[in-house]
């Protein structure tokens, strides 16, 4: 396995429209440095260039504003990345590069809750605290792990919203069918949907799993369309939403309501399907038309922020942004709070952690994952990406029932 230090990886962070990352901790120990392996290729090279962008945001905006004061020391902070292209064990091995070899003071998580799951277990091993808001899977803090701290709500809840939505709506969506991909994180997204579907009174017609590798589900997408649900479900990421929601369109398969745990947020969602994207709802970690208002020492609303986002890469905030930024605010207000760089203080401040941003609460149950913030659906509506549910968080109304084919 061949590593990539971050010299190496400058072409790539470039392409992605990043500035390259600042190199190494200053030898005068004025710099806190933070690690994370990430996928800057691979089948999440869409996600992990998400997730670098909200770290980096984050970090030029700390810089930019005088650092992190810690008890009565201010500190710079820097980012070192290396490509773990995708893989659970690449992903695990550059995390034990970057403690031993690099010394990073902390980690910040990868993107996946795969990789996030492999990296906990080197975390914990080596008592480093790790912030992550890419690894939804409740696995990963089911282990008792005490080193590991997700900002996202967990993986059972991403498609809850969308049933609460079409079963909100006259007449209510009455049937659902699931197509879900192999990995944890997928598996727990259409089980919580199953569940809540269940509970609720919908009726789940159709609930099948496909390979996490596979590029042809066209077998899946012909046995959902024979038992014709009103609500079409899809638990995976991005490179899955695109090949569902193509197969569908191919095999003219008609539901009242499309949604998905990942793809529609994401940029590339609507730039590869163009009009078939239209109508599509995503189950999201976030919006720009969320209420929160933030605490002081970073942009405190979410409007702010991907106004933020916009300036620096020329797209539309993602939620892998916003919940990649939100893990870096996570150790900020701890640091300061511990008042301390010692990585057992700053572990204990973290499982105390309770603190409003842009991106929403902030808090830990004792497992180390946050409860506490609600999702968003979101749909795309004339190419443009809109917040739909709940009413209170919403900035219009949802589209339902879909269109045909064709008249998107």
């Amino acid at each position: 396995m061949q590593l990539r230090p971050i010299a190496a990886l400058g072409a790539l962070i470039l392409a992605a429209g990043l500035a390259a990352p600042s190199g190494p901790a200053a030898a005068a120990g004025d710099t806190i440095v933070f690690g994370s392996p990430v996928s800057l290729t691979g089948s999440l090279t869409k996600e992990g260039h998400l997730t670098q962008e909200g770290y980096e945001l984050w970090k030029n905006y700390v810089n930019a504003h005088g650092g992190i004061k810690v008890g009565g020391k201010t500190y710079n902070v820097d980012i070192k990345y290396y490509d773990d292209e995708s893989k659970n064990d690449t992903s695990a091995q550059l995390a034990e590069r970057l403690i031993d070899q690099d010394h990073v003071n902390f980690l910040l998580g990868p993107y996946g809750s795969g990789t996030s799951f492999t990296v906990a277990q080197i975390a914990e091993r080596k008592k480093i605290p790790m912030v992550e808001g890419n690894g939804a899977a409740e696995k990963i803090f089911n282990q008792g792990f005490k080193y590991t701290f997700g900002v996202l709500s967990p993986a059972r809840r991403y498609l809850e919203g969308i049933l609460q939505m079409t079963k909100a709506q006259k007449p209510p969506a009455q049937t659902v069918g699931i197509t879900a991909a192999s990995d944890a994180f997928s598996q727990e997204v259409a089980q919580g949907a199953a569940a809540w579907a269940n509970a609720n009174g919908m009726k789940v017609v159709y609930n099948n799993k496909y390979p996490d590798t596979a590029t042809d589900v066209s077998s899946i997408i012909s046995a959902l369309k024979a038992t014709n649900p009103d609500v079409i479900l899809n638990a995976g990421h991005l490179q899955d939403a695109l090949l569902v929601q193509k197969g569908l369109k191919e095999q003219n398969v008609m539901a009242k309501a499309y949604g998905y745990s990942v793809g529609p947020d994401t940029p590339d969602f609507a730039s590869s399907l163009g009009k078939d994207a239209n109508d599509v709802f995503g189950g999201a970690q976030w919006s720009d038309a969320v209420k929160y208002k933030g605490a002081p020492g970073f942009y405190q609303t979410a409007q702010e922020y991907a106004k933020a986002i916009d300036a620096a890469y020329h797209h539309r905030a993602d939620y892998h942004n916003a919940e990649s930024t939100a893990a870096c605010l996570a150790f900020q207000y701890a640091i300061q709070k511990a008042g301390s760089l010692d990585t057992e203080k700053v572990r204990d401040a973290l499982a105390k952690l309770d603190v409003t941003t842009f991106y929403g609460i902030i808090k830990f149950d004792s497992r180390g994952i946050n409860l506490y913030k609600p999702m968003v659906v979101n749909q795309i509506q004339n190419g443009r990406l809109t917040t739909v549910w709940p009413a209170l968080t919403a900035d219009g109304k949802p589209k339902y029932p879909a269109p045909p084919w064709g008249q998107r």
